[in-house]
């Protein structure tokens, strides 16, 4: 592979971002066309799928013209909005997906400011020409305004506009000329966001996420910003408070097409996956262990609200829902803070409640109208 792009998608809330992953994935033939796919490849979790939302960033490249892009597909919802900051750590480019009816919302303008103040070079989508009364041209004149508000560099203001309609699997440099693929919007990606630097030197490879597996336990998530990182290789794991431990890499992933494969080094400029490192924190920093030099730490958003949970004491308990006693209500609480950083549990004075902490109501009851459909979509 010649080079690598890493490039972050952001947007509002259901302004196509994930349906525009689904078409560059099926462009670059990483499914098996004979087999029956579904739509929103990436949220692949039954509250995701069932609210047609992103909640947790998730990593899958793609191979287009002897190039790895390494694509993040981010939560656009505001609870989810610590999701968005940590990951786009990793990307060197933005993807800004606006409804060519909406125009940049609320949101938008959150996460693009936080871009704008990595540095990171914008590309904008201006998606959904196909509906009807929209404005593509006022829209794009919208999104510039707004970057220009928000101290946009002259670099960052000279972006490439993208049009098109994820859901009819097209994009094109001109919203009134369709085409039949996304390759215009690949080719962009190729031209404007820069190759990933290859630093070489003493190892630096920043956590920025994390995943949970029943067989190996946590599993850090982060790029490697300089040197390689070896498989089966004793480091040095930077911590807070300049705490400092050594560890080893039991096991190392790249991210290939949707899924991971091992591998036996990642050097600097790609995303990978690290297995072995047990108690670690977001920010932390794995280290060459003769050379130690960590990088600077990155924030985990603090929660903004908290709810009671406790067993249901309703007359009709017994009747729904599979799990009753508070030993598995505990279980399931303390399991979810193995991956959902901005989610906290603390224990009350009674054993059957909890407090929980978390940065909304959607990232704390995912539905409130319907308690049946809560208990199942969260495994209560």
């Amino acid at each position: 592979m010649n080079s690598i792009r890493n490039i972050a998608i952001i947007a509002h809330v259901d302004h196509g971002k994930t349906t525009l992953v689904d078409k560059i994935i099926h462009e670059s033939h990483l499914i098996d066309e004979r087999k029956e796919t579904k739509e929103l490849i990436l949220d692949n979790n039954e509250l995701e799928r069932e609210r047609g939302i992103t909640i947790l960033s998730k990593n899958v490249s793609v191979n287009y013209k002897d190039v790895k892009i390494n694509i993040i597909d981010t939560p656009g919802h505001a609870d989810f909005g610590g999701e968005v900051e940590r990951v786009l750590k990793m990307a060197d480019g933005v993807l800004l997906l606006v409804d060519a009816f909406e125009g940049p919302m609320p949101q938008t303008r959150f996460v693009l400011s936080k871009a704008l103040e990595l540095g990171l070079k914008p590309i904008v989508v201006i998606n959904k020409v196909d509906k009807e009364n929209c404005k593509p041209d006022e829209v794009n004149e919208d999104v510039f305004d707004l970057m220009y508000n928000l101290g946009a560099t002259e670099d960052q203001l000279d972006y490439k506009v993208v049009f098109g309609s994820s859901k009819q699997g097209w994009m094109s440099e001109f919203w009134d000329k369709p085409t039949d693929n996304v390759r215009y919007l690949l080719d962009t990606i190729l031209e404007e966001i820069p190759p990933a630097p290859i630093r070489e030197g003493s190892l630096q490879m920043q956590i920025t996420s994390l995943d949970y597996s029943n067989f190996v336990g946590r599993i850090a998530i982060g790029r490697v910003f300089r040197g390689t990182i070896e498989d089966s290789k004793d480091c040095i794991l930077f911590q807070s408070d300049d705490k400092t431990r050594k560890v080893r890499i039991k096991e190392l992933y790249t991210f290939e097409g949707l899924g991971r494969e091992k591998a036996k080094e990642v050097k600097s400029g790609d995303i990978c996956a690290v297995v072995g490192l047990d108690d670690f924190e977001i920010g932390d920093t794995i280290c060459d262990i003769d050379n130690p030099i960590p990088l600077r730490r990155i924030a985990v958003d603090e929660p903004t609200m908290s709810m009671i949970f406790t067993i249901n004491n309703s007359p009709f308990y017994g009747i729904d829902g599979k799990y009753l006693t508070s030993r598995h209500l505990r279980e399931r609480l303390f399991k979810e803070t193995k991956k959902n950083l901005a989610l906290k549990v603390e224990e009350t004075d009674k054993e059957d409640t909890f407090r929980v902490f978390g940065r909304g109501v959607m990232h704390l009851c995912p539905d409130r109208d319907h308690e049946k459909r809560r208990i199942r979509i969260s495994g209560w």
